[in-house]
Parts: C-alpha cells; sequence; structure tokens
C-alpha cells in the first residue's frame, strides 16, 4: 500500500515541476522571430554567398588554387601592350582580361580559404544566405563581366600582335657564326681535374759481383 501511494506522490511532484518551468516561460517576452519577415543580425564573420568584385580582380587564379572543392573555374587573356586595363583599388595594374570566372556555389563548402590569399581582396563571403534553387544549374554563378563580342575582339587582337612578333623575330638579321677553331693536337685541361703524375723510374739493378773462388788444396 504504501509503494502505491508513494509512487502517486512522485507523479504530482513530477507533474507540478513541469509545470513550473511552463509557467515560468508562459509570461516571459515572446523569443519567436517571425521569420522570413524578420531577420537576425547575423555575425560581422559570418561566411555565405561569396562575391567578386571583377573591378579588382587581375587573374591571378590564387582563389581557384586554394579551393579544396574546385568550386571556382577562371580564364585569362593576354592583353597587348597598347592597351591599358587600370588599376584594382589597392594600386595593382592589371595586365590580363578575364573573359571566365564561375563559381559553382553548389559545391561551395563555405571555408573561407579563397578570400585570404587573394592579393586585391576582391572576393570576400557576404551575408547572403538565402539562395535556394529550382535548378542545380542556376547556382552555377558567372561574376565576368565581358561580353562574347569583346572576348573575340581581345583574342584576335591578341593573334595579330603575337603574329607580328613572330614574324619580327624571323626578320631580324641573324649574328654571324664564328669560324670553327681546329683543334689543337694536346687536348685543353679540364678545370678542376688534375693531371695524372708520370710513373716513377726504377734505378737500373747493379750487376752481381761473382762469387770468389776457393784455391785448390792439391797443389
Amino acid at each position: 500500500m504504501g509503494r502505491y501511494f508513494k509512487d502517486i506522490w512522485e507523479g504530482v511532484v513530477t507533474v507540478l515541476i513541469g509545470m513550473r518551468i511552463t509557467w515560468r516561460h508562459l509570461f516571459t517576452p515572446a523569443v519567436t522571430i517571425q521569420y522570413p519577415d524578420v531577420k537576425l543580425k547575423l555575425p560581422e564573420r559570418a561566411r555565405n554567398r561569396l562575391y567578386v568584385n571583377m573591378d579588382d580582380c587581375i587573374g591571378c587564379d590564387q582563389c581557384s588554387m586554394a579551393c579544396p572543392v574546385n568550386c571556382i573555374t577562371i580564364e585569362t587573356l593576354k592583353s597587348t601592350p597598347d592597351v591599358d586595363l587600370g588599376l584594382t583599388s589597392v594600386g595593382t595594374k592589371k595586365r590580363l582580361y578575364v573573359p571566365r570566372f564561375d563559381i559553382d556555389i553548389a559545391k561551395c563548402c563555405y571555408c573561407g580559404l579563397c578570400v585570404y590569399p587573394c592579393p586585391t581582396e576582391c572576393i570576400k563571403m557576404t551575408d547572403v544566405y538565402e539562395f535556394s534553387e529550382y535548378e542545380r544549374g542556376n547556382l552555377n554563378y558567372n561574376f565576368s563581366v565581358m561580353a562574347h563580342a569583346e572576348i573575340d575582339a581581345a583574342k584576335a587582337k591578341l593573334a595579330a600582335y603575337e603574329k607580328e612578333q613572330a614574324e619580327k623575330k624571323a626578320a631580324a638579321p641573324k649574328p654571324p657564326v664564328a669560324a670553327a677553331t681546329t683543334p689543337s693536337a694536346a687536348a685543353p685541361a679540364t678545370p678542376g681535374v688534375r693531371k695524372p703524375l708520370p710513373p716513377l723510374s726504377r734505378p737500373a739493378a747493379a750487376p752481381k759481383a761473382d762469387p770468389p773462388t776457393k784455391p785448390d788444396s792439391t797443389s
């Protein structure tokens, strides 16, 4: 009988403890965020969708080499000497066209390793985290600002410049070839190699003397 009433008492105490927590939160201000109308402020260093400022990109490919999942694809094109591509915001001279700068954000692991090696700080992670799509291909972001006509014109100009330089190099007078000299009989001494010493001559052996003859005892 005692065990029966003990179980009832423990059940009532357990319910009261749970209801105490419930009543405590019943009169506290609500903490529910009405998303998406209300959004929490993200930390300053939050790592979300990548952004590239192409005005500062010099096509160094450092971010692509640092990416552990190969989600960044960069293609560059040389500019001719008569073209001035301008300077970046940090004063670095731009020497390459960047006709392609793609980031497959579906493969991105948000590690941030592509941000730190950039010498011009043109790539960074933003606080944008709402970019879901129905088609996976829409997650491949193209940041290049060059049109197809501009890319074709730059390629044609570079090809003409390289052809002109090759023709100039072929038409340049070649330096005269020096006459071949007759090699001397003695081979030139190789620097750093010691000549072998001549073999030592042994002195001639002295003639052996005849042994003395014994006197004849019969005479």
